[in-house]
């Protein structure tokens, strides 16, 4: 069958996929902002390609307190306030941002969260998706929201 085999030739290089040479990681840069709370998993808050910046999703913790906003318009606030600090560490901004994630426990919460993230965003539309999920990893966390942005 065509396009299945391991030893299928790529269009652009034409070396076998299998046997191309492994994506270098010079250029990758990992981002973190002072004060923010430790991931807690193995992945870096922010990763910085050429002129491209990843952001993992982000929480609502107060970098001040150390505690979780309460509510969603709290928490929203929070979780792109914490975004913002990764995005600046970064080189860039929320007005750089390309694509966000938003991750919600209760789409009933979405109008809430939708006004608070117009709000931080000040008229900048960049695209999105908003989907509801079961659980999110810290227990009370009503909603996460990753980026991708570019660095001017």
């Amino acid at each position: 069958m065509r396009g299945t085999s391991h030893d299928a030739k790529d269009a652009v290089g034409g070396e076998p996929r299998h046997r191309r040479a492994p994506m270098t990681t010079s250029r990758h840069q990992p981002v973190t902002a002072q004060g923010l709370p430790k991931p807690v998993g193995p992945y870096s808050p922010g990763m910085k390609l050429d002129s491209l910046l990843f952001v993992s999703g982000q929480a609502a913790t107060d970098p001040a307190t150390g505690k979780q906003a309460e509510g969603i318009e709290a928490q929203t606030e929070q979780v792109l306030r914490n975004l913002e600090r990764i995005l600046v560490a970064g080189g860039s901004s929320l007005q750089h941002v390309l694509r966000c994630g938003v991750f919600v426990t209760d789409m009933a919460d979405f109008p809430r969260m939708n006004a608070v993230y117009e709000r931080l965003f000040a008229g900048h539309r960049p695209a999105r998706t908003t989907v509801q999920v079961a659980a999110l990893p810290q227990t009370g966390l009503l909603v996460e929201i990753d980026c991708i942005a570019y660095v001017p």
